[in-house]
């Protein structure tokens, strides 16, 4: 026994302290800790009998005291003088840093504690010993450092040639000569192929997040189980989307380094933190590394587009569309100051956008430079949009009805993948219970369950599947299609056109608009910056302070101002609902609105006189003037041999007597006339003779 174990030390308790460093250690590196719990056993033969084992800390580092509890508590005994000595198997285990060693050794040298090891018994009241306990605290401290420092150059070299690959991302899979290859699961490849396709369809992580939630389709990810990583299936959240579209390996990349990690003081604790760098800052980029989902354009691609999404106005950010109505927000800029307009939306319900210039206004408190109504402006640079884009209109008809199959091809073939691997799971189910003995029911009930779970599944997903076929449209008419492309106007002014889609059309040709108001002439002045650094600019008329931006459809007033001829305002409402126009408010008309709209375009009222003076008439009025059938006059009419107005689908003819008299009309009336059904004398008789 040593002279330095004395009668007062050995009347207190004494501390065995057990520590490893991580859990891989815990779970494999057993050896080291029985040598440290047999410390208890040394510390009984040096004379103790209150022997305490304290392993709170065990896969824990000793490189700081922060969230080790039992060092803690153990330095807390030894100040309140309950003990004796402190043991470990070696000194390293107390603390890898002087900091807390040197704590450790002013508090067993205040209190009289000893501490012991595997070799010896130290007393740092001693010069001596206080002194070789220095120096083996030094040397751990550097011990650490100098290991940190081997494993990390090791890790970046491995890094550098791009085989060092911890954990590959979902959808790939890590081979044995270190390199990433694809998943073999076509599911799985596929549900990452959709996530990147409806990425570039729709141009927002948020709206891809919303598709998938709304096509109940699932995304992959990544689970650790107990030695190794296996996939299963989720519901997609915003997280998962976004670490699929940010992550460069899916563009067949290596990168590393891309986080930096350091320590900051968090409300007085010394905590790890974790930043994210910029591309230029990483480690390691190695392009073309292994084969990848999309290509590495396409990747730098999908990070400008989620940059641009970012809603700052200091930053140039554009932000992602949304549902308003205004299709200009984040293009226009104000020519006075620099800054990117705002939209505001006002009138009933806000359904009129206008955009204004108050970013002085709010950091500075300065005066609004510009303000101005945002529909006639759309509707300015909309024309002059389509004016661009519609010699392409056609092809890019054509590429769109390719894109619609694709899309549902692809959905049907996510859903038949999820059938496939819900029927393989329910025929593993059913093996396994074949597999059992059925007498041994406390596993037989549960391989049932298990089953009759299986098979739920793959009904559900059979009965989706056929749903969704079912549902499959019919191949799209590409004659009607590029009629359609021709009338490219009517479909951007139609309103079930998606608000998105016009913005996102907007967005890819024009750059930024360059915008400011002449108040002496009342003009807005537009200078349209195109992709490619081409301009052009447009003049459009300010609208005055009072006037209302929603307007009548001109179909409707000129309906109105043919049908005043013949109808009364009354007959007028009922043709106009019938045909199911409304109001430019959206509202059903009465005898009162049609009259404010006359008296709002200077249409006259319907007057008799005035008909028979101008010599307006209905359909029957003028078969009857020309002394035929209103269904042979109607096709005469139709045929283009008389001139007639037919201003609403579900409304009466207009014509007027002058061009009844014409020579085509009375062809027309010859023609009616000299084909009388009278009766032919070589027409066969249905009557039976009797003999």
């Amino acid at each position: 026994m040593s002279d330095k174990i004395l009668t007062r030390h050995t009347e207190r308790k004494a501390v065995v302290y057990v520590r490893q460093s991580s859990p891989h250690q815990v779970r494999h590196n057993n050896e080291s800790r029985r040598l440290q719990y047999a410390m208890k056993q040394r510390v009984i033969d040096l004379g103790w009998s209150a022997v305490e084992v304290i392993d709170d800390d065990l896969g824990r580092s000793g490189s700081s005291t922060t969230e080790r509890v039992g060092f803690q508590r153990m330095v807390m005994d030894v100040c309140l003088g309950k003990v004796g000595a402190v043991a470990a198997i070696e000194v390293s285990r107390f603390a890898r840093n002087n900091r807390d060693w040197h704590q450790l050794i002013e508090m067993c040298s205040l209190v009289d504690t000893l501490l012991i090891d595997h070799e010896t018994v130290y007393d740092p009241r001693r010069p001596n010993d206080r002194l070789l306990l220095g120096l083996k605290g030094s040397m751990s401290e550097y011990e650490l450092d100098l290991l940190r420092q081997r494993s990390l150059e090791a890790r970046w070299s491995k890094a550098r040639r791009g085989e060092l690959v911890l954990q590959p991302p979902i959808g790939f899979i890590k081979t044995k000569d270190q390199c990433l290859d694809l998943d073999p699961d076509e599911r799985v490849r596929n549900a990452i192929n959709m996530v990147f396709t409806k990425f570039f369809e729709l141009g927002a992580a948020r709206q891809v997040l919303m598709y998938f939630i709304e096509e109940r389709v699932d995304l992959p990810t990544l689970r650790y189980d107990g030695d190794r990583f296996v996939t299963f299936w989720r519901r997609a959240n915003y997280q998962l989307i976004m670490r699929m579209l940010t992550n460069p390996s899916y563009a067949g990349a290596y990168c590393f380094g891309r986080t930096k990690h350091g320590k900051r003081m968090i409300d007085g604790v010394l905590r790890r933190t974790s930043t994210h760098q910029p591309m230029r800052d990483w480690g390691v980029l190695i392009p073309e590394h292994h084969s990848g989902y999309i290509s590495w354009a396409e990747f730098e691609k999908i990070q400008n587009m989620l940059k641009r999404n970012v809603s700052n106005f200091r930053t140039g950010g554009l932000a992602a569309v949304k549902h308003g109505s205004a299709l200009l927000g984040g293009l226009l800029r104000c020519r006075r100051c620099g800054s990117r307009l705002h939209v505001l939306y006002t009138g009933r319900e806000g359904a009129i956008p206008a955009y204004t210039c108050r970013r002085g206004h709010l950091d500075n408190a300065e005066s609004r430079c510009i303000q101005f109504g945002g529909t006639t402006v759309d509707q300015a640079v909309s024309a002059e949009l389509l004016r661009v884009i519609e010699p392409a209109a056609v092809e890019a008809a054509a590429i769109a009805a390719t894109d619609v199959d694709r899309e549902h091809k692809q959905r049907l073939e996510a859903l038949s993948l999820e059938a496939k691997e819900a029927r393989y799971a329910a025929e593993r189910a059913r093996r396994q219970f074949d597999a059992v003995d059925p007498e041994n029911r406390l596993v037989t009930e549960e391989l049932e369950r298990r089953w009759d779970g299986a098979l739920k599944r793959q009904r559900e997903l059979e009965t989706r599947l056929e749903l969704a076929q079912a549902e499959l449209p019919k191949p799209i008419d590409k004659s009607a299609l590029n009629s359609l492309a021709k009338d490219l106007k009517g479909v951007w002014d139609d309103p079930r056109t998606d608000v998105r889609l016009k913005k996102r059309v907007i967005r890819t040709v024009i750059q930024e608009i360059i915008v400011d108001v002449d108040s002496a002439a009342g003009d807005i002045e537009l200078i349209i910056r195109w992709k490619g650094d081409i301009h052009s600019a447009i003049h459009v008329r300010r609208r005055r302070r009072g006037q209302n931006c929603l307007h009548t459809a001109k179909e409707a007033v000129t309906a109105v101002e043919i049908l005043s001829r013949i109808c009364t305002d009354d007959m007028i409402a009922n043709c106009l609902n019938r045909s199911k126009m409304t109001t430019g408010h959206g509202n059903r008309w009465t005898h009162e609105r049609v009259v404010s709209l006359r008296s709002h375009h200077g249409i006259a009222i319907y007057n008799p006189e005035r008909q028979r003076d101008e010599g307006w008439l209905n359909l029957s009025q003028a078969a009857k003037y020309l002394g035929v059938a209103p269904t042979t006059l109607r096709h005469a009419i139709e045929a283009g041999q008389i001139p007639g107005l037919h201003p609403l689908p579900v409304g009466p003819w207009v014509l007027r007597r002058a061009d009844l008299d014409t020579p085509n009309a009375r062809q027309v009336i010859q023609r009616a006339h000299s084909h009388p059904t009278a009766p032919n004398s070589r027409q066969l008789t249905l009557i039976v003779p009797s003999t």
